[in-house]
This record gives structure tokens, sequence and C-alpha cells, in this order.
């Protein structure tokens, strides 16, 4: 059940639009959201153009893919907060939310196993060659040469990119298989790292010393194209990349090029570049990477349990339950600049 008793219903029965969901339906979050007195409005859209009739209309918005920008909250008259669905609020323009006095709220710590677990599952599916002896077996080749080379873990150096609560994790876990973990993050300290046994070290450095190489990053104009042509030339030969992070921090065309000249072993992604759950139409044939055998390729779903994503949509529901019945919510993206605006 969903403690729901603390929200004082509002009388005047605010609108709240869930813009997208791929979880099969949102009783979950109307079950919060009505207890404070709200109405919930279910879409399944796909681009801002869906939102522009609801915008005027709506108190709130909670977005899972669907981008909340500009277009749309310049419409917005009533609302008082946007719930992201999830962690990183890239699809959200939370300036424009800002400049309308909009609260921006985002889910934070929900995840960080579930992810932390793919990423290292994928390193070492690949490092291990799973796939390729999986291949070969399936067509009746039984001889451990199927996936030569295969290099031991022990002793080897692992470099995470984003050293947060899931790249932390990451670290530890990897730490059990021996080996040496470095990391790179502009905003940690280095006293943080090396309290999870990890040498922060720069992006230079990282890419030049790693064996393996896991993206945690977030999505910023920074990060965009983190790794591209100039900087799979600087990686070690035979390297293996994962990226459980977002997936355009890694430019797919110098990806494939990389893969296919040699110079990258293998790659494990769970999100490619075009991001197929934020598009209308989607083939894997838009992107030459699927064609690829030392590529596996998982539908965004590093996040994903059945604890963690009822986390989630506890979690986003709540913020804004909280926020129409006059209380703070948990997590908040803007609120200091809100604050700073007002003053």
């Amino acid at each position: 059940m969903i403690d729901s008793a603390s929200f004082a219903p509002r009388k005047d029965r605010p609108k709240v639009v869930i813009t997208d969901y791929d979880f099969g339906d949102v009783a979950i979050e109307t079950e919060i959201l009505e207890a404070a007195g709200a109405e919930v409005i279910a879409l399944q859209a796909k681009n801002q153009a869906d939102l522009f009739d609801i915008a005027p209309h709506c108190a709130a918005m909670m977005n899972q893919y669907a981008r909340i920008g500009k277009e749309t909250i310049t419409r917005m008259q009533r609302c008082e907060v946007i719930a992201r669905y999830g962690v990183g609020v890239d699809i959200v323009d939370v300036d424009a939310a800002t400049e309308r006095g909009i609260l921006v709220t985002n889910v934070q710590d929900y995840c960080t196993e579930e992810v932390a677990d793919h990423a290292i599952s994928l390193w070492l599916t690949l490092a291990r060659k799973l796939p390729d002896y999986d291949r070969a077996t399936h067509d009746g080749i039984w001889r451990w040469q199927s996936g030569q080379p295969v290099y031991r873990l022990r002793g080897r150096t692992m470099g995470v990119v984003s050293f947060g609560k899931i790249g932390q994790a990451i670290a530890l876990r990897a730490q059990a298989f021996g080996v040496k973990v470095i990391a790179y993050d502009p905003f940690l300290p280095a006293n943080i790292a090396a309290s999870f046994g990890a040498e922060l070290v720069s992006k230079a450095d990282l890419l030049a010393r790693s064996d393996y190489i896991l993206m945690q990053a977030p999505m910023t104009p920074e990060t965009r194209h983190f790794l591209s042509d100039a900087e799979f030339a600087a990686i070690k030969p035979g390297a293996i990349l994962v990226n459980t992070g977002r997936g355009p921090t890694v430019d797919n065309k110098a990806l494939y090029r990389a893969l296919t000249e040699g110079h990258l072993a293998a790659a494990g992604l769970d999100d490619p570049e075009e991001e197929p759950a934020k598009r209308a139409n989607w083939s894997p044939a838009d992107n030459p990477i699927f064609t690829l055998p030392n590529v596996l390729i998982t539908p965004h779903a590093a996040y994903y349990s059945e604890e963690s994503i009822r986390a989630a949509r506890v979690t986003a529901a709540t913020q804004v339950a909280k926020v129409l019945t006059g209380q703070a919510p948990d997590y908040t993206v803007n609120a200091k600049a809100l604050a700073k605006a007002t003053t």
C-alpha cells in the first residue's frame, strides 16, 4: 500500500498530466495524486505538439521520455511543478521552467544497485567473450578457442567516467575481481574517490590507461560526444567500452569506426545515441552499430527491477502531491534558482 494519508486534498481538482509512460498503467500515480485531490490525465506524447493543448490547464506535468521544452512551458498558465521519472532532466527545459516560476523535481537514489549490476554484467559478458561462445556452441562448435583471446581480469585497469553514487557502486563491485579502478570526475574531490579505492585522474590519463572504460556520465552540453574519434584514437588498443549512462555521451559513428577498425575490442551500451524510446519511429537499421557482433545493446534497461520501477513511480508522484498540497518535495532541481529569483 502507498501511504498518502499525509496529503490534505485540494478542493480545486488540479490537473496532473502524465506525458508518457511504458509501465502498463498509471494506477500507482493515480492513487497518490487523487489522495492529494488531483485529476490525473495520462497521455502517450511523442512530441511537444501533443502537449500544447493541455499545457495551459495543468497544475503539474510528469514525464518519462517525452520532452517538456520551452514551447510547452511558455503555454503553461497554472503549472506548479514538472516532475521527471528518473534522475536526468535534460528532457526538461529547466531554465524555461525557472523563468516561469515552475519547480522541477526528479527521482534520485532509486536504481543505484540495478545500474551498477547491469554495468558489471555487460563488462563481464564482453570480457569473458560469452556472446562468442554462445554463438559458436549454438552452431555446433565446441572449442574454447571460439572466444580467443580472453584475458585475465585481475591486475587490469578499469576507468569509470563520472564517479557519483552509481560510479562508486560500480567500483566496489569491480574491485572484487581484482581490477585497479581509476576515475574521471571533475566535480569530485580526490579524497572521496580514494575512499572508494579509486584514483582520480584526468580524462587523457583515463583513456590512455584503461583496459575497460565504464561510462556513467549524465547528459549535459559538456558531455555530449564525450567519447568521439579523438578519444577512441587515444584509448588503449583492445579496450572494452561499457556505457550505462546516457546514449549521446558516446558518438556512435565514431564508435562504429573504432570497433570495425579493430582499435576497440567490444562495446556494451544500455542505450544507443539516438535513444529510441524518445522517438516516435525507430528501427535498428538507423544505426550501423546494431550490425556488429561485438556490441551488446540493452533497451535502456539498466535502471530496471520491479523494485526500482515502483520506487521511481511512487517517488515522482509523491513529489507532485507534496507540491500541490503545500509541502516541500524531497528532490528538487531548480529550487535554489527559484528562491534566488524571488529575493
